[in-house]
């Protein structure tokens, strides 16, 4: 909300200096417009402040100036200046049409329709507004392919906020940071505006993890003289090396952003004192021919750290960014990260997107622009394939937030995929008749299963069959065939396609299979749909069968959903005092503390398992699941024990659970088993085999420690793919 607050506008000589510094290059025509929204956007905003205390107006400017630093035209900038005024003032669109044209108005309008992103942070709610949260994306989509100027005064806006922060609540700096990291920072990076992205990912640790912050600044801090007298000394001696090569170059040293040191602390588990680029020079040269000249004086002077080294100019990341990246042991024995670029690929580094405006501004040509700016035209073209808007935003977060990895085809061709791709996701990306007849994959010339997940610089050739369909295998998370939501979109739309009534078949024996396989029985089908938001079971169905709702989600709602027999619903004890008490261990319960827990060995409950305890006879209370036999065999005299107990809110200890495994008997089959729950990490408590010789059937009961009940779906959808296993089964 804004604020009340006396007349409140820049005189006009504070207005004219602004102008004037904001106008070094500009035509006088163009200023008097800047001008112009600043005398307009003063007067809309002249009784309003902001929770910090200033004129609101100083914000609009604020925002200006972040983009005249990015070099941005002067219609950008006078869209800045009043990208507000809709929102927050009685000024209108025909009113900014009348006095600047349409250009102007449009950018102003198309801002002010992006004020709606914020809402994908509660993506996962369903119905309307999850309709809604995907159309506000794909109106913000439609304003960057129309006009990419809309979204660079939207990051601005959201670097000003970021900077002045400080000033909200904690629980809006916490919400409004999160938004930014997940959204407007990797926007910034997707479009290859680092300024920007580096801001804003630096500010919003600063809320998110305040502590973790601190503690970096205060590392960098400490060091910072020794740092940059070390730095100093790096500059000389390459600068000179550098000039006895005949190599042009400006070396400098390099800012450090908290951010990027912090995430590689975290995807390395790293101390911050092994991290190689707290201590970074950038070297700026005419040519990429000398990029490779100075890689070659720089190796030469230190020795180089293997794997450190990535080569951007060859291989560009997806925004366009390249340079050449080394890590070496420089003097004193100490690491340092070195950059190599040219001072074109720095500009286009810093600027992004904002510094091919100016090629298309003047009508020329630019390949590099048209290319950023494609994959915005192929996002809005992914909401025709999408089934859900949760889909689409899960899509739109992957191709345009995530680091990729870049891989070869048979013929040399680079294509790049977000990292943790698989061959089948290869497969998919190359084609989808490709993908759907996919069966196998090599890499560099290894056979390899579909699941294999790809690293950099394999050559991958894929095998397929002449006539081959997509298994519905492969939409399940839990078996690691797709990694990426393009290629589950394509495989969904193929299904999306089929006969409706072999989904609904489909859709019913995977609904049952995967309840039987769980555990659960006597779940009423329609309840199971309407907490799935589909209407009816047979919809239900075929959203099972055409990939839409998979093996995770159901298991989520159906132990939900799993509650008592309505026998003991209608005889259980109400207890007149509703207060939970925790006790020490995981458990809630209703009315009492302080009491000795334990866990049921007859049906051994797991996190998000409907539970109930058993008051016993000096053994304290006893956690049963809501439908385990024992408790549905209860007289009616044993049922005043009973009591609501609710799992805790923090979790993390492991649980017993018993499995059963039904397969053909083969040689390793037991191997197979223990490899695959090792791999996931899963602790085998015991184990019993028998062998039938006359069915050659070999029966496992196995007891493993689960975390909690998405844990279990996923081991037993895992077991299920092991050759020769017939049926994975928890037991009752």
């Amino acid at each position: 909300m804004l604020k009340e607050a006396q007349s409140v506008s820049l005189s006009t000589a504070e207005t004219r200096a602004w102008v004037e510094r904001l106008g070094k290059g500009r035509q006088e025509a163009e200023q008097a417009v800047i001008r112009q929204a600043c005398e307009l956007a003063g007067k809309a905003h002249h009784q309003q402040i902001r929770a910090s205390g200033e004129p609101y107006i100083l914000h609009s400017l604020a925002v200006a100036e972040i983009l005249h630093h990015l070099h941005l035209d002067h219609e950008t900038l006078a869209a800045a200046i009043l990208h507000d005024v809709l929102e927050d003032t009685d000024v209108t669109v025909a009113d900014i049409e009348t006095a600047f044209g349409p250009a102007i108005a449009h950018l102003v309008d198309g801002v002010t329709k992006m004020d709606r992103i914020d809402e994908f942070q509660s993506v996962g709610l369903s119905g309307w507004r999850e309709h809604e949260q995907a159309e506000s994306l794909r109106k913000m989509l439609l304003a960057m392919a129309e006009d990419v100027r809309v979204v660079l005064i939207k990051l601005a806006d959201r670097v000003h906020n970021m900077r002045t922060l400080k000033h909200l609540d904690r629980k809006r700096q916490q919400r409004i940071a999160k938004e930014t990291l997940d959204i407007y920072a990797p926007l910034a990076n997707r479009l290859g505006i680092w300024q920007i992205k580096w801001e804003l990912e630096d500010l919003s640790l600063r809320y998110l993890e305040s502590e973790t912050y601190a503690e970096i600044a205060r590392l960098l801090d400490e060091k910072r003289i020794d740092r940059e007298d070390y730095i100093r000394q790096v500059v000389g001696r390459l600068e000179k090396e550098l000039k006895a090569a005949k190599v042009e170059g400006v070396v400098s040293g390099r800012p450090k952003h908290i951010y990027s040191i912090w995430r590689k602390m975290q995807k390395k588990n790293l101390d911050f004192h092994q991290i190689f680029d707290v201590r970074a020079v950038r070297v700026l040269v005419p040519e990429i021919k000398d990029c490779y000249a100075a890689l070659g004086v720089v190796h030469g002077m230190w020795r180089h750290i293997p794997n450190e080294f990535d080569d951007y100019i060859a291989n560009p990341k997806k925004n366009l960014y390249r340079s050449l990246h080394t890590a070496v042991i420089g003097p004193e024995g100490k690491t340092l990260e070195i950059q190599i670029r040219t001072r074109d690929m720095h500009r286009h580094a810093e600027l992004g997107v904002a510094a091919h405006w100016r090629y298309k501004e003047g009508g020329r040509f630019d390949p590099g622009f048209e290319e950023k700016i494609s994959w915005m035209r192929q996002l809005l073209e992914w909401k025709e394939e999408e089934s859900s808007a949760r889909d689409f935003v899960d899509r739109f977060k992957s191709e345009a937030f995530h680091e990729r990895v870049y891989v070869l085809t048979p013929r040399g061709d680079v294509l790049d995929l977000p990292i943790g791709a698989s061959v089948l996701d290869f497969a998919y990306y190359v084609h989808s008749d490709i993908g759907n007849r996919c069966r196998g994959g090599k890499i560099d010339g290894n056979i390899v299963p579909l699941t294999h997940v790809l690293k950099n610089g394999d050559q991958v050739e894929i095998l397929t069959t002449r006539q081959g369909s997509p298994s519905r295998d492969w939409l399940n998370p839990h078996l690691g065939y797709l990694n990426t939501p393009r290629a589950r979109a394509k495989v969904r739309s193929w299904f999306r396609h089929q006969d409706h009534d072999k989904n609904v078949s489909a859709g019913r024996a995977s609904l049952e299979r995967e309840l039987h396989r769980l555990g659960i029985s006597g779940l009423s089908h329609e309840h199971l749909s309407e907490r799935l938001n589909q209407q009816g079971s047979e919809n239900l169905y075929a959203a099972i069968g055409r990939g839409e709702i998979n093996t995770g989600q159901l298991a989520a709602a159906a132990h939900y959903l799993a509650s008592p027999n309505k026998e003991i619903e209608v005889e259980m004890p109400v207890t007149t005092r509703r207060r939970k008490v925790s006790t020490p261990g995981e458990f809630s319960i209703h009315g009492v503390g302080n009491l000795l827990t334990n866990m049921a060995h007859c049906c051994r409950p797991v996190p998000r398992d409907p539970i109930i305890g058993y008051i016993t006879r000096g053994r304290g209370v006893t956690i049963h699941r809501r439908d385990c036999s024992n408790i549905l065999r209860l007289k009616n005299g044993d049922r005043e024990r009973l009591i609501d107990v609710e799992w805790g809110g923090h979790v993390d200890r492991t649980y017993p659970v018993d499995i059963h495994i039904v397969a053909y008997d083969r040689t390793g089959l037991l191997r197979d088993i223990t490899a695959l729950l090792s791999n996931e990490k899963i602790n085998v408590l015991a184990v019993n085999t028998t062998s039938d010789k006359s069915d050659g059937k070999a029966s496992m009961d196995l007891t493993l420690e689960i975390t909690d009940i998405s844990q279990l779906s996923r081991v037993l959808s895992r077991l299920s793919e092991v050759p020769n296993v017939a049926e994975v089964q928890r037991r009752q």
